[in-house]
């Protein structure tokens, strides 16, 4: 197996040839959304927008549920940072990946008033759903770690470039080699619902709501002026601790409760696929990427002993946590007093119910941009 400093400058050197190519070529999983004509594609700063797949750094800062949360206090970040920087793993996360093959250093949070934003801004933030607290209020469904929905976090974006461009044109000028990455988000809107007593039903009604959310984001995007935008879809929800332990998930019923978690992971997606092609008949001119975690994802779980990850019984268990089949209780959450952490984290692909490990993100960004180089030939 290759080893951590090998693999990074392979990913490097990788992902540094993949976004010298148009952009208008790139995919995984690829809905061709832009009709315009080749263009160069060198990226130098990177605004990413989301949730804990993402944040780095957002939720802790907030007050008070993100200072208190868990994920301000070790064992998060123990395998790179060796201190907790908010980002929900035990190290780095895919946005620290490819801001590195790009030579871009890596995303400060929006909230971190004294850090530098030259190179671009992470607005994402854990535990952040893609409609607004109000919305879901409405539903009788609480968020219950933060307010900082996907249109709250277009606020900060809108905020920022008025705060740093003259007027449009500059502000067009300065995003020419933008990267705008919305997502992944929805997941956690899914899961406050299962969480709070929603039936499966309820939740799959949700799924317009939620794409449409993430819809109106992108126009957002464009309409502060970017114009190399990515949107990941959906993980399959029905391998995660978090939503088998949400849908309590049992002997007799386990494969039956992933099978309609995974059905909604690919409702979401084929939703948001769908719509995506819709918002090329208004914006002809602007690239736009879909990347497909779902099949990412399923691949790294097929493959999972070839990576060095622990066999079968391991394979859906959270590093950091306790409790059940998967390792995961809700009100004992990773980094909370007496919360065991397994001893290596590489050999697990969950870190803490929710979130992956440092290495799975690592192997999950090696093989979605191997697939772009593929449709690339």
């Amino acid at each position: 197996m290759v080893n951590s400093k090998a693999f990074d400058t392979m990913l490097l050197l990788y992902l540094s040839f993949v976004f010298l190519l148009p952009c208008d070529v790139l995919g995984f999983g690829y809905v061709p959304v832009s009709n315009s004509n080749p263009r160069s594609c060198n990226i130098t700063s990177i605004y990413q927008l989301g949730d804990s797949l993402s944040d780095t750094g957002n939720l802790i800062i907030e007050s008070p549920n993100g200072v208190a949360s868990a994920f301000a206090r070790l064992p998060y970040g123990e395998s790179f940072f060796k201190h907790p920087t908010g980002r929900c793993s035990d190290g780095l996360l895919m946005i620290d990946f490819m801001a590195k093959a790009l030579n871009i250093p890596r995303l400060n949070p929006y909230l971190n008033r004294d850090a530098l934003f030259n190179h671009g801004v992470n607005f994402a933030v854990a535990g952040a759903t893609a409609l607004p607290v109000e919305f879901l209020a409405d539903k009788n469904i609480v968020n219950p770690l933060t307010n900082s929905s996907l249109s709250v976090q277009l606020d900060w974006m809108w905020s920022h470039f008025n705060s740093i461009c003259y007027d449009g044109q500059d502000c067009a000028a300065k995003l020419k080699c933008a990267l705008f990455i919305v997502g992944d988000i929805g997941s956690h809107d899914y899961y406050y619902a299962f969480s709070q007593g929603k039936r499966m039903e309820d939740v799959n009604n949700m799924v317009i709501d939620v794409v449409e959310a993430i819809i109106e984001g992108i126009t957002r995007v464009i309409q502060i002026g970017g114009t190399k935008i990515i949107v990941p879809g959906s993980f399959p929800l029905g391998q995660f601790p978090a939503y088998l332990t949400a849908r309590q998930a049992n002997n007799s019923t386990t494969l039956r409760k992933q099978r309609l978690l995974y059905n909604l992971s690919l409702h979401h997606n084929d939703e948001l696929k769908k719509r995506l092609q819709m918002l090329k008949r208004d914006y002809k001119n602007i690239t736009i990427i879909y990347v497909d975690y779902h099949n990412a994802f399923d691949r790294l779980m097929e493959n999972a002993p070839r990576f060095g990850f622990n066999g079968a019984s391991d394979l859906r268990k959270a590093c950091c946590g306790v409790g059940g089949r998967f390792s995961f209780n809700p009100s004992r959450l990773c980094g909370a007093a007496g919360v065991p952490v397994c001893t290596n984290p590489d050999g697990y692909v969950m870190w803490d119910g929710f979130n992956l490990t440092q290495k799975a993100y690592r192997i999950l960004a090696r093989w979605l941009f191997r697939s772009v180089q593929q449709l690339c030939i």
